[in-house]
């Protein structure tokens, strides 16, 4: 009962999310200095259309309505499941976002779970050793790793993997002049290892700090004190009383970091030519493409969302004294 009445409060905040998103997103794009005539057509081919020519292409791009009646014509469709027409792509926006997103999935899944697996391992290690030599080295990592913007990491890794030593390709999901028929899964994991592991190592720092401080003060508590006065070894000391402890705020922080391997793709991507989700946003913000941004997102506040949704419904299951206790918020 306490479940339904959590997941139901969980489903009108994601309600009330959405609908707070997508109005400061859609007055963000009005107030776009950016004109879209110019950025798509531009300057010199609008200055050589007739009047009834430009007339046809504000109506298409949407310049000169009023921004309410814009807005609730967007909302109202895509209430229905319509995200309109991309005017960049001239295709449904449901299409373009299947290969996007399909693309930036197969990406930042293998992102996020190497930052997560990597992250824990390493933060637990630290913490276990604190003030020695590994303890020492995971710090200095996540400090340096932490205050280095994630695009100017893609970029040394493109220059060093894929400029001189040249064993791994500079961009692009697939092989350039392959058509998609023959294009492998091992082709599309060869030209995903770049961004994946750009991403990967970016995600690592703050999941490894906020485990190692929380692995710390485990350590430090009495049932941890009286199993070393035990005799257990190092390993079961973790196993049986660090694991679930470490486990929960971890998980917590890793579904979190969704909305950073989001947030870090977009760079990524860039670097890479990587035809994805963060890439299509991009194009649609310089190219002021109303649909594809709006569609764009809400479906990654809809992502992070669901990521911390699933986390909270996650951490009872993992600590049965917070299902029991109805701790859950």
């Amino acid at each position: 009962m306490k479940t339904a009445k959590f997941i139901t409060k969980q489903m009108i905040k994601m309600f009330l999310l959405l609908l707070a998103v997508s109005i400061a997103a859609f007055a963000l794009m009005t107030a776009s200095p950016v004109d879209p005539l110019q950025a798509n057509v531009g300057q010199t081919a609008l200055g050589s259309m007739s009047p009834e020519q430009i007339q046809k292409l504000e109506e298409y791009w949407g310049v000169g309505q009023p921004p309410v009646q814009r807005y609730l014509a967007w909302l109202k469709d895509f209430i229905r499941g319509d995200m309109g027409v991309s005017l960049l792509y001239r295709q449904d926006v449901t299409k373009v976002i299947a290969v996007k997103l399909a693309n930036s999935l197969f990406l930042m899944i293998i992102a996020w779970v190497m930052s997560g697996l990597l992250g824990f391992i390493l933060g637990a290690l630290a913490g276990m050793n604190r003030g020695k030599l590994i303890d020492k080295v995971v710090r200095g990592y996540c400090l340096l790793i932490s205050s280095t913007p994630a695009f100017w990491i893609a970029m040394l890794f493109l220059i060093i993997f894929g400029v001189w030593l040249k064993i791994l390709p500079i961009g692009l999901s697939v092989p350039i002049g392959v058509e998609a028929s023959g294009v492998t899964f091992l082709d599309r994991v060869y030209h995903a290892i770049l961004p994946a592991f750009t991403l990967s190592i970016t995600g690592i720092s703050n999941i490894a700090m906020h485990t190692r401080e929380k692995m710390i003060d485990i350590c430090e508590s009495d049932y941890m004190l009286f199993a070393k006065a035990r005799g257990e070894s190092t390993w079961e000391i973790f196993k049986n009383h660090g694991f679930r402890n470490v486990l929960a705020p971890a998980m917590t922080l890793q579904f979190a970091s969704i909305s950073e391997i989001f947030g870090g793709s977009v760079l990524v991507e860039q670097v890479f030519s990587y035809p994805g989700l963060g890439q299509a946003a991009v194009s649609a913000g310089l190219g002021s493409d109303m649909p594809l941004l709006m569609a764009i997102t809400m479906i990654s506040a809809l992502l992070v969302f669901g990521g911390n949704l699933i986390a909270n419904l996650l951490y009872g299951v993992i600590d049965p004294r917070i299902r029991r206790g109805g701790a859950v918020r």
